[in-house]
């Protein structure tokens, strides 16, 4: 068996693996290292798959899982391919705002406002500006291990009330229709605020800027310490800053990270992405708003 040449990307999360191409028949046994590689440090990157067609993205996507088919978030789906989204500032064919142009500039777990948070996301890059368009991610297990025990024993057995529109900002300028459907889509969940990775069995904080208050207290209550976790887990020794470069497929845990969009480019230049999503394991509860 031939191993796959890897690369560290940070101290805290990131390996790149080297020599692949998604085009061509992928062996069971290559797949089986991407997968652990993926595992073992929490995002990877596929450089070099500039030809990867959106086929050949959902093939290879299904080889981690059940695809989601982004029914919470309709409006963005690849024409013809429910299981595939499209993030871009590129118009629609009719000539208005891609409702995707802003989405996720708020540090998020992907579908952390479901039932079914998303187990892993496989984003493409198909069409970047000059400069800027990166993505950070943060490692959530280094941010829950670096806690102090008092504030563990605090956060065992609570959960945190997450509601898409946290994440609906004023100066996105969004289309008030597709913000009507998001709020019809997706009423408000409760997740644990510590889980258990099922296949590391690592303890990770699950938290993101889109929980609003913890079950049972008040939102003044909760701001200070959902404020001070999530700043504690964007710390700079817990991040990685992916700058992208065009034919990158990146592969994100979503159990065990977060990450946020940054809108660091010029929106006169195109940024065009390719998103699929494997469905993870049924978490939380529903809540009332």
């Amino acid at each position: 068996m031939e191993k796959i040449r890897t690369r560290k990307l940070s101290h805290a999360l990131g390996a790149e693996i080297l020599g692949i191409d998604l085009t061509q028949p992928l062996p069971a046994d290559t797949f089986a290292q991407i997968y652990q590689a993926w595992i073992d440090n929490l995002i990877v990157v596929l450089p070099g798959q500039q030809a990867l067609t959106p086929q050949q993205h959902l093939e290879f996507s299904r080889r981690f899982g059940e695809l989601d088919r982004n029914e919470s978030s309709p409006s963005y789906r690849m024409k013809g391919h429910t299981e595939l989204i499209e993030l871009t500032n590129k118009p629609t064919e009719e000539g208005n705002p891609s409702p995707s142009r802003d989405v996720g500039r708020r540090w998020h777990s992907d579908l952390d406002f479901t039932l079914k948070p998303t187990k892993a996301s496989i984003l493409w890059g198909g069409q970047l500006p000059d400069v800027g368009g990166d993505t950070m991610f943060a490692n959530m297990y280094m941010a829950y291990e670096a806690l102090s025990p008092g504030l563990k024993r605090t956060l065992e057995g609570m959960h945190a009330v997450y509601d898409v529109m946290a994440s609906v900002r004023p100066q996105d300028n969004r289309d008030p229709k597709v913000v009507a459907e998001l709020r019809e889509l997706n009423l408000p969940v409760a997740q644990p605020v510590v889980r258990v990775h099922p296949e590391s069995g690592r303890k990770a904080l699950f938290l993101s800027e889109r929980a609003v208050r913890f079950e049972d207290w008040t939102h003044a209550e909760s701001q200070p310490l959902l404020r001070y976790l999530c700043e504690h887990a964007t710390s700079p020794e817990f991040v990685y800053r992916k700058q992208w470069q065009a034919g990158d497929l990146l592969i994100w845990d979503n159990r065990c990270t977060i990450h946020q969009a940054l809108g660091d480019y010029d929106k006169r230049q195109v940024r065009y992405m390719r998103r699929t999503a494997v469905q993870g394991e049924p978490s939380g509860h529903s809540v009332q708003a």
